[in-house]
């Protein structure tokens, strides 16, 4: 069951902040160092303080971001919406030259085990206690976790279209890709009772946000121990989601590339003389040709291979299937036939002995959305090669998520990001036992 509520959302004042797209961020989790600068520049009200924000002179970055938000809520920077809301939220994007929609609404959804909400990706401790602490200090959700769910016939979406008809937006605001976010407030009760009830049975996925998903049900758990008491909508039984239909046309994935780096004796050569015992190698003068290859042969298992001491560019075809079953013979086939799956165990744990132990001290890979990117990073900086794959499929993740499996971290991509900063929710719950 998915049990989503209204909330009376803070979100910011314009008269004070002017701008909104100097005050919105990517989700925190995509922001690094420059980046992270770049947004604390942008305006003093940007959310980078509260959500991936600096040490004080005498207080660590989680106390400062609560002392923004108190002051920023004091102020009128951060503003209670008067009524319980739900809020549709339409991203325009563009992906391989095709203008796309994507269709969902932001609500508080009722944290669930496993039986209610799916999880596809493994978590890691490390991004778990930071995000737990943060939420201690400032009692408030930013980001959003983007939920899945399915809708085929689309009454949710039909529902969202006509309460938002012939209204503007109250936020229109680009990100740093040039994708186009739009919010709208929902009051009314009639047509929120209607979607409650539409979502009622539906199963969830977790698309993006593992890790925050982890640290509400562990902070709840924390509050039920204490003995505190949550009676609203706004307590820490519920968290702020984004809910987006699965069979929504506007729904795309992107893959995430790897750059490997510290191997000792890393050599490419030696590297694919190796791996030709299980994957067919074939090399190619440039990158558009690779990319060519990597389009043309998605239905099959590929990936893309450059080294940084070799001009050409490497495509790795997996020979058969059967050595997946070898090496993961207690799995389902659908989780051993995933391409991020192969990659991580038939080529990176396999051959270049990156395990899960190295992943989980964040040793040997780095992780990219952009191929283009990664080729220029691997040309330019401290890594030895980079491997490039094609997106993991959406009904992928539906069918792991639905065996209880997990895939390797960073296995999906979906396109545009949540954008951090629309709308908040603040915690409010008992801190006493009754």
């Amino acid at each position: 069951m998915a049990n989503i509520y209204p909330f009376r959302g803070y979100r910011y004042n314009k008269e004070i902040v002017g701008d909104l797209n100097k005050i919105v961020t990517q989700p925190y989790d995509k922001i690094d160092k420059e980046q992270r600068e770049e947004y604390y520049q942008r305006s003093k009200y940007n959310i980078i303080r509260l959500i991936l924000g600096k040490d004080g002179e005498d207080k660590n970055r989680y106390e400062m971001a609560a002392d923004y938000l108190h002051q920023w809520i004091n102020k009128g920077v951060l503003k209670k919406d008067n009524n319980p809301s739900i809020y549709a939220y339409w991203q325009e994007y563009e992906v391989n030259n095709t203008k796309m929609v994507r269709k969902g609404f932001v609500a508080l959804g009722k944290l669930e085990g496993e039986e209610g909400v799916k999880a596809h990706e493994n978590t890691m401790e490390g991004p778990k206690a930071d995000r737990l602490n943060l939420l201690r200090a400032t009692e408030a959700n930013f980001g959003h976790i983007f939920m899945l769910y399915s809708d085929p016939e689309r009454k949710i979406n039909n529902l969202l279209n006509k309460a938002i008809k012939d209204r503007n937006p109250l936020i229109n605001v680009f990100d740093d890709d040039g994708n186009r976010h739009l919010l709208w407030q929902i009051t009314d009760l009639s047509i929120i009772r209607e979607i409650q009830k539409d979502m009622n049975d539906k199963t969830l996925y977790i698309a993006d946000g593992h890790h925050r998903y982890q640290t509400a049900v562990n902070y709840m758990n924390e509050c039920h121990e204490k003995g505190w008491t949550s009676n609203k909508a706004e307590g820490f039984e519920n968290r702020l989601m984004t809910f987006i239909n699965i069979d929504d046309p506007g729904l795309s994935v992107l893959p995430t590339h790897r750059l490997v780096y510290g191997l000792d004796s890393f050599k490419s050569n030696d590297f694919l003389r190796k791996v030709a015992q299980d994957f067919t190698v074939k090399s190619f003068n440039n990158r558009k040709e690779l990319y060519t290859e990597m389009k043309q042969e998605q239905d099959k298992h590929v990936f893309g291979f450059k080294g940084k001491e070799l001009d050409k560019y490497h495509v790795l075809f997996l020979k058969d299937e059967e050595v997946m079953s070898e090496l993961l013979s207690g799995k389902f086939d659908d989780w051993r036939k995933l391409d991020v799956v192969i990659l991580h165990k038939a080529i990176l744990e396999r051959y270049l002995k990156i395990d899960e132990k190295a992943l989980q001290e964040k040793n040997n890979l780095e992780y990219i959305r952009y191929r283009e990117q990664a080729l220029k990073k691997l040309k330019t900086g401290d890594y030895q090669a980079v491997f490039l794959l094609n997106p993991t499929k959406v009904s992928e993740v539906k069918e792991v998520a639905d065996q209880g499996e997990r895939m390797p971290q960073k296995s999906t991509d979906f396109y545009p990001k949540l954008l951090t900063g629309l709308v908040i929710n603040k915690l409010e719950f008992k801190k006493q036992i009754t």
